[in-house]
């Protein structure tokens, strides 16, 4: 009987793995950070010192020269002199002379010691002030990769995500650093690609059925022989599938709204104030709540129907968490100190302060955790604040004093 097959071997292991890069074959030459910089500074200490040593043998050839003139002369056996003090004219003994002179060549070279060490502080005064100013040149040319790096950074968090930093120069740290960054970059370029190909796809499938649904339910409900118990139970399922789309909506705007805003034009948000009282006051005036308030111009640099949405989602608020009889929204907009500000403040329930920042997260509500009630879906709050940070603003509630809240938000112009 043959004997059976031996298995086949497994396949090597790859040796090499993609973006993976081979260790150079001698590391300690790689020109890093820290070879160049102890070159450099080096290199600059070393020209700083020689240039310091010619100038100090410029000043002592030349001050070697002055003090070897003799600061005497000997005029027909006597000695004068203008520098020292020795009586002209007079006959002195052979110690005195000789004291005499000794102090004048001691007197000479201490003035010429004097002038040497006086230009030396001044040449080294000169050395210091270049040395700064190269050594400021040469560290700004050596951390611009830095600055590059930090500027793409600040493009990248105010823009998009396809800017590449791109660095070329020497393999030292900072290419790796920079080939780092970018790598990251490709990374959460794939992610957010990856997050609104699936927002648009999930939109897309849940709209679908919702409209299918509410289209059937308003055919059913056309039909005058239906009975009354059927009627209302369409009513019922058509509200719930109206609640479905608008929780569909408002987590679609969330996630969209998460991102900045690349295309920008003028909104007045006065206006945008004043469409949204108009889209809401039909449902104030059947809760009986009055609408008042100044609206000024302010002009903001953004996306229209986002903002939009903003005010709409707090004067909706404002409105349904009201009080039953002699409850008010005050609206107002204007432009304070660079900014352009949105009021919008209510009468209401007392809203305890330590739970104004879960009024902020989505589906959340006062003293509530999950969606149950007839006055949204709990994501309101949660999308103003979402647009507001996407145009680099911020929005910000307090507590009125007799209840009801304080809205602020507030936009660069």
């Amino acid at each position: 009987m043959a004997a059976a097959p031996a298995p086949p071997s497994a396949p090597p292991k790859p040796t090499w793995m993609p973006g993976a890069k081979e260790d150079p074959p001698f590391p300690w030459l790689r020109p890093t950070i820290r070879i160049r910089l102890t070159l450099l500074y080096g290199g600059m200490f070393l020209i700083a010192g020689i240039l310091l040593l010619s100038i100090i043998y410029l000043l002592a050839a030349q001050a070697l020269n002055v003090g070897s003139e003799l600061p005497f002369k000997v005029v027909e056996g006597r000695v004068s002199s203008s520098m020292c003090n020795i009586p002209n004219g007079t006959t002195l003994p052979a110690s005195e002379l000789n004291s005499a002179l000794s102090d004048c060549v001691n007197q000479q070279r201490q003035h010429a010691l004097d002038t040497l060490l006086s230009r030396s502080l001044m040449a080294l005064l000169g050395l210091a002030i270049i040395a700064f100013a190269f050594g400021y040149a040469m560290a700004g040319r050596v951390l611009s990769p830095l600055g590059r790096i930090t500027r793409t950074a600040r493009r990248v968090a105010g823009t998009d995500l396809s800017r590449r930093i791109e660095l070329d120069g020497p393999d030292d740290e900072l290419k790796e650093l920079s080939d780092t960054f970018d790598e990251m970059l490709d990374r959460l370029e794939r992610a957010f690609t990856a997050q609104q190909r699936f927002v648009g796809n999930a939109s897309h499938e849940l709209r679908t059925p919702l409209a299918i649904n509410r289209t059937l339910l308003e055919v059913h409900l056309s039909d005058p022989g239906a009975p009354v118990e059927l009627q209302q139970l369409g009513k019922t399922l058509l509200a719930t599938n109206e609640r479905s789309e608008q929780l569909v909506e408002g987590l679609l705007l969330l996630a969209r709204s998460d991102n900045q805003i690349v295309e920008r034009k003028p909104v007045d948000l006065a206006e945008v104030a004043s469409q949204a009282l108009d889209q809401a006051r039909s449902e104030a005036d059947e809760k009986g709540v009055e609408i008042r308030g100044e609206r000024k111009e302010a002009v903001v640099q953004g996306n229209g129907v986002l903002l939009e949405r903003i005010a709409l989602n707090l004067v909706q608020n404002a409105i349904r968490y009201n009080v039953r009889e002699d409850g008010w929204v005050e609206v107002h907009t204007e432009a304070q100190h660079g900014q352009a500000v949105l009021v919008v403040a209510n009468t209401g329930p007392v809203v305890p302060g330590y739970e104004i920042d879960n009024l902020f997260e989505p589906f959340r509500r006062l003293r509530t955790e999950r969606t149950g009630s007839d006055k949204g879906v709990g994501l309101g709050l949660s999308i103003a604040r979402s647009v507001a940070r996407a145009h680099g603003g911020r929005i910000t509630a307090v507590p009125r004093e007799g209840g009801g809240l304080v809205m602020r938000v507030t936009l660069p112009i």
